[in-house]
């Protein structure tokens, strides 16, 4: 549940077209933005990738996802990296109604930017991570979708990429290095006062066979979030009979750099495209 470190801006090849801080939600008057970049050739429609960033729900910036979104562009998808409302001013669940509020603007505005409404998949890091898979196992939840715009869209997905992130936020406490920190800001409040909502604001209690295909990619030395939350996510999705798979880092903590980095990079981009280059069937 760390803060992710806000690179420097991307270097964009002439084969990507860069879009920055597009409005896609004002939310209680907040503007929300994203970062966007897709082929600059071709006439699509390209499938597409939500890019959510971590910071424990109260840090964290959409521009650590840039390059990201820079590289998935150049393998033929339209990548945003999106802001969100933080804690502990806009408490569960405002960013979950933010991020599916992205999901349906990147719908409403599919023509303008080549985007196959069909195809688009969400992808987080941490506190994002557990965004997406939120995502993916809530979709035609009312209580989720909040007042975004583009109510007409819908806001499932195709896929989840969930990079360490929660999925029982009722086992973080004494599993997690910040978790007794962080959640109380997300939540309003510990689990003594406050269980019901940390149940839930829990991806692994919204599980059904309707769940989105996922991946998710975890460290064996993560002390900010237990590799267990991801264990426990995958042996649920595949219990539904959902395609789900964990790939495991060993020996990577929380942030993943260097050749772990480059491991999870790869392990992203061969899920992506097996789930969304192609029409995939669950």
């Amino acid at each position: 549940m760390a803060a992710t470190p806000v690179p420097a801006a991307p270097v964009v090849p002439d084969t990507v077209t860069w879009h920055e801080a597009i409005e896609y939600a004002v939310p209680d008057g907040t503007p929300l933005l994203l970062n966007m970049a897709a082929p600059r050739e071709g006439a699509g429609p390209f499938p597409a990738v939500v890019c959510i960033h971590g910071g424990g729900f109260r840090a964290g910036k959409r521009e650590s996802h840039d390059a990201l979104c820079v590289k998935l562009a150049e393998r033929g998808y339209v990548a945003a990296t999106v802001s969100y409302r933080l804690a502990p001013d806009h408490q569960f669940p405002a960013a979950v109604h933010d991020v599916k509020a992205a999901i349906r603007w990147l719908r409403a505005h599919a023509a303008e930017y080549r985007i196959d409404p069909t195809r688009i998949g969400a992808l987080g890091t941490s506190a994002g991570g557990s965004l997406a898979q939120l995502l993916g196992v809530t979709a035609n939840e009312p209580r989720f979708e909040g007042d975004g715009g583009n109510a007409d869209q819908p806001s499932d997905v195709a896929c989840v990429v969930n990079i360490y992130g929660a999925n029982d936020f009722t086992k973080s406490y004494g599993r997690s290095k910040d978790a007794h920190v962080v959640l109380p800001l997300w939540f309003g409040g510990d689990l003594t006062t406050h269980r019901a909502r940390h149940i839930e604001g829990s991806p692994l209690f919204w599980i059904t066979p309707a769940a989105a295909p996922t991946r998710c990619i975890h460290g064996t030395e993560d002390d900010h979030v237990a590799l267990e939350q991801s264990q426990w996510l995958i042996e649920r999705l595949v219990a539904a009979a959902v395609p789900a798979d964990l790939v495991v880092l060993e020996g990577a903590g929380h942030g993943f750099k260097g050749a772990d980095a480059a491991r999870a990079e790869q392990a992203i981009f061969e899920f992506l495209d097996a789930r969304l280059q192609k029409s995939v069937s669950k």
